[in-house]
């Protein structure tokens, strides 16, 4: 998913990872189902189809009939795969502490956040009762949608290790026999992406072909949803503004933009930013609008600086990932959808739908609430004020408290620290010098003993200094 700062050949390479897995047996599939579940298979389910139609890094899936005659699917989590993802992610730790003490500069990455943020979402991944929750909301979204299926979950067959799930297929995205029906379809994807963006706050996360099938019907079904995004209201807002400024070409308000959302951070050039705005603008100036992708742009600008400027929050990594796949999935049902004028056409519509949806109410409410309690203090703070003026015979007084300021004492304390260590140490070496100078002490094979503990201990105190510098990443 780093799009942002791996390079495009290694993640064609990485992403092969991802489907390209052998399944495990199906033997071992139901001793997990029959454990997570509590019962035998043959009492659950009235078939299972031991040969699975999937298999991933995290679960396999088997097609099954329920006791009611229902069609159902059964997704499997790997035996194993929860303490395999603890080593290999402590073992991944341990490796990027190795390598940012040997190369401090890459802390500017923040190698060691990203780590933790692998880790915690891959928890929630292999969890499946959350899956279960973000399929139930699904279903609820798109219950009377027209143009939506999200194929609900069997209640009491849900545990963190299984799911089963109502079964729904047709025919892939790819199929030629949609091709009639494919600038349809790819507008019904696009207006889909849109009302969860902007309306729901929470999208579906992993679009691939594999994930959208069409119904008989000629709806768009979406399967695994172990991979969701969540937006609140304020970066919704900010995201409409950011693919405005895309549509309209404007530099200076995609920096802002940019920024606001956090695509861009930490201590910039503007001027130097701007300018690499403007030539990735000028360079979807000179495409056909049909090739203009939006995911490619959030990328694009994420990488100015190679890097050093950003470290984009996990949410919008996902959209990222989300809105590249569905591109695809768009361009593969109609290569020749105008993405770009369906953007400007739906966009200022579901944005007004999602400004509609803002809790006005609420935030009148603890606007009141919060005046009222301020009224009723002031009082008691005014007297208490002019009191402590009286009593301490200073007149007016204003203290004033400047935020922000706890990591630079932090930091000068860390160098005051450091200095001392510095001269304690630099007067260790004098010392020895002088006590191997005049032989002092008691020897041992010709060595002065207290010369040689003197010297140790500023050697000590040499690689306490070296050691802390080098984790600070500065001189």
């Amino acid at each position: 998913m780093r799009q942002d700062i791996i390079p495009e050949d290694y993640l064609l390479a990485l992403q092969s990872l991802q489907e390209d897995v052998a399944p495990f047996p199906a033997e071992l599939a139901k001793k997990e189902i029959e454990s997570a579940l509590g019962a035998p298979v043959d009492q659950l389910f009235a078939r299972f189809d031991d040969e699975p139609i999937a298999s991933a890094s995290i679960a396999q899936v088997h097609t099954a009939e329920l006791l009611d005659g229902r069609q159902v699917v059964i997704k499997v989590r790997r035996v194993g795969i929860e303490k395999q993802i603890e080593l290999d992610m402590r073992a991944l730790k341990m490796a990027v502490r190795l390598v940012t003490g040997v190369a401090p500069h890459l802390n500017r990455y923040k190698p060691s956040r990203i780590v933790d943020e692998i880790w915690t979402n891959l928890r929630k991944e292999i969890d499946f009762r959350l899956e279960a929750r973000n399929i139930k909301r699904f279903a609820s979204a798109f219950a009377n949608s027209s143009t939506i299926h999200v194929p609900g979950v069997v209640e009491n067959l849900v545990s963190k290790t299984v799911i089963v799930q109502e079964r729904s297929g047709g025919r892939r995205i790819s199929d030629p026999a949609i091709r009639p029906e494919g600038p349809q379809l790819a507008q019904n994807l696009v207006d889909a992406y849109l009302y969860q963006i902007f309306v729901l706050g929470f999208f579906h996360g992993d679009p691939h072909p594999g994930n959208l099938f069409i119904t008989t019907d000629g709806k768009i079904c979406f399967h695994d949803f172990g991979l969701v995004g969540l937006l609140d209201q304020t970066t919704r807002r900010r995201l409409a503004a950011f693919i405005s400024a895309f549509i309209r070409q404007d530099a200076d308000w995609l920096l802002d933009a940019a920024i606001d959302l956090g695509i861009l951070g930490g201590e910039i050039d503007r001027s130097e930013f701007r300018k690499g705005i403007a030539e990735i603008l000028a360079d979807y100036a000179a495409l056909p609008l049909k090739e203009w992708s939006l995911s490619d742009a959030f990328l694009r600008v994420a990488r100015l600086g190679q890097g050093q400027n950003m470290f984009i929050p996990h949410d919008l990594l996902v959209l990222i990932r989300a809105m590249n796949n569905a591109e695809h999935a768009v361009r593969t049902l109609d290569p020749d959808f105008p993405l770009l004028e369906s953007l400007q056409v739906k966009g200022p519509e579901m944005l007004k739908l999602a400004l509609q949806q803002a809790d006005w109410k609420g935030g009148l409410d603890r606007l009141k609430l919060d005046t009222l309690i301020a009224t009723q203090d002031l009082p008691i703070v005014l007297a208490s004020w002019i009191r402590r003026m009286n009593r301490e015979g200073e007149g007016l007084g204003l203290n004033f408290r400047l935020r922000g300021l706890e990591s630079l004492e932090a930091h000068i304390d860390r160098s005051s620290n450091r200095v001392a260590l510095a001269l304690v140490t630099l007067g260790l070496f004098i010392a020895g010098s002088l006590l191997m100078q005049h032989s002092v002490g008691p020897r041992l094979y010709d060595i002065p003993i207290v010369a040689a503990f003197v010297f140790a201990l500023a050697l000590w105190f040499t690689f306490r200094l070296a050691l802390g510098i080098a984790r600070s990443g500065k001189l």
